[in-house]
């Protein structure tokens, strides 16, 4: 590896724990420059900004975590079974840190309209793969009632959007079954699936 791309994501890896541990609002390419032990002119040097930084993270972060989906989503296994699979990495993507980076810059882009723009696109491109899933599922189960295989994909994914900011508000289980009610609809997913 050369010094560079070596260089490269040490400086990535330093804005992600930044973003973990302060927010959007508190990040300082000052800190994150001495975390990565690289000069400040580096972050700049590749990210232009504290912004291209930023949206580096998440670019990366996404990357991986769509392209396992992607795996996930094309093996032959029922949909009810990918439907439990990605609730289980739900807990991944909570404890490595992608959700709480994704739900910071989508607030960031809120107010900020080159972030907001890329974290549409980011986002455009998970709902693109659940309505690719949602076709393929609508072809083996005989269709998917009132829904296109797009709007399907919309509402396969908004709920893991929602469950994921109210997880990060801390809301408990107790107060809010969101962990259990998504594994549930795996129940009736089953059940379209399988009819007994």
């Amino acid at each position: 590896m050369t010094v560079e791309p070596k260089t490269r994501a040490s400086i990535l890896d330093a804005g992600k724990q930044a973003l973990l541990d302060g927010g959007y609002s508190g990040l300082s390419t000052r800190k994150i420059a001495e975390a990565a032990a690289v000069p400040l002119s580096q972050i700049h040097y590749h990210f232009g900004s504290k912004q291209g930084l930023v949206l580096a993270v998440l670019e990366e972060e996404n990357r991986k975590l769509l392209s396992r989906q992607q795996s996930m989503y094309s093996q032959e296994m029922p949909l009810w079974k990918q439907w439990e699979q990605a609730c289980d990495y739900l807990e991944d993507d909570l404890e490595s840190g992608y959700v709480r980076v994704l739900q910071e810059l989508m607030a960031a882009g809120w107010a900020n309209p080159e972030i907001g723009v890329a974290v549409k696109d980011m986002l455009r491109n998970w709902y693109v793969l659940l309505a690719d899933v949602a076709g393929r599922a609508s072809e083996r189960i005989g269709g998917l009632g009132p829904f296109t295989a797009s709007e399907a994909g919309f509402v396969a994914g908004v709920p893991f959007l929602g469950a994921e900011a109210m997880i990060l508000l801390g809301f408990t289980e107790e107060e809010v079954p969101i962990r259990s009610a998504l594994r549930k609809f795996g129940d009736v997913l089953r059940a379209l699936e399988e009819p007994t």
